[in-house]
């Protein structure tokens, strides 16, 4: 059973570690959805792998035992956002970890616009300064349902309300710098990305 005063670890580890493409792209993707460690991203690698065990497991069961436990798999991952509300079951096979990660709470913010740097956003987390509903969610980590998304918004205590605060003035002008710019674009016509 285990001591209750310890946590057991929520995440697998990679089975090659240090290969090079491996590094390359966990650090990316740290840099990129602005997580602080590796662990972050494990936990996140584990619940998907864990989905796409449970989907293959399913090949082999019989066709009603099939049906529901393919309806309950579906239904979760339609309610945290995941996937679209038309999709089957090979649609959690193609899962990537960017969908994950897109669905934690600090990149939502940073999506919405209320801050400017997805750093920021887990900054404004951890300090309180960012509520779903009536509830302050201090855990940048936090699966944001679909329906919760739209709740999402500063602390009403939170100095960030105000509008004439500094970071919604600079927020408010980076919006206006990019609708009157136009998007960079690279040799051939196309956008740089």
């Amino acid at each position: 059973m285990g001591d209750p005063k310890k946590q057991r670890k929520k995440y697998d580890t990679p089975r090659n570690p240090w290969t090079k493409e491996g590094l390359e792209e966990e650090l990316k993707l740290l840099g990129l959805y602005g997580l602080r460690n590796k662990h972050e991203l494990w936990r996140k690698k584990t619940e998907l792998s864990k989905f796409r065990r449970n989907a293959r497991s399913l090949i082999n069961k019989n066709p009603e035992e099939r049906a529901k436990m393919e309806n309950e798999i579906l239904l979760r991952l339609k309610k945290l956002g995941i996937l679209q509300q038309t999709a089957v079951l090979d649609d959690v096979l193609d899962l990537t970890i960017e969908d994950f990660l897109e669905r934690r709470l600090q990149t939502i913010v940073f999506r919405k616009g209320l801050t400017r740097t997805i750093f920021q956003s887990r900054q404004l987390i951890s300090h309180g300064h960012i509520t779903i509903g009536n509830r302050r969610i201090t855990i940048p980590g936090y699966n944001v349902l679909k329906k919760e998304e739209e709740q999402l918004t500063y602390t009403p205590k939170s100095s960030f309300v105000n509008e004439e605060h500094a970071l919604r003035q600079s927020l408010s002008y980076v919006a206006k710098e990019i609708e009157i710019r136009p998007p960079p674009r690279g040799r051939r016509g196309r956008r740089k990305r």
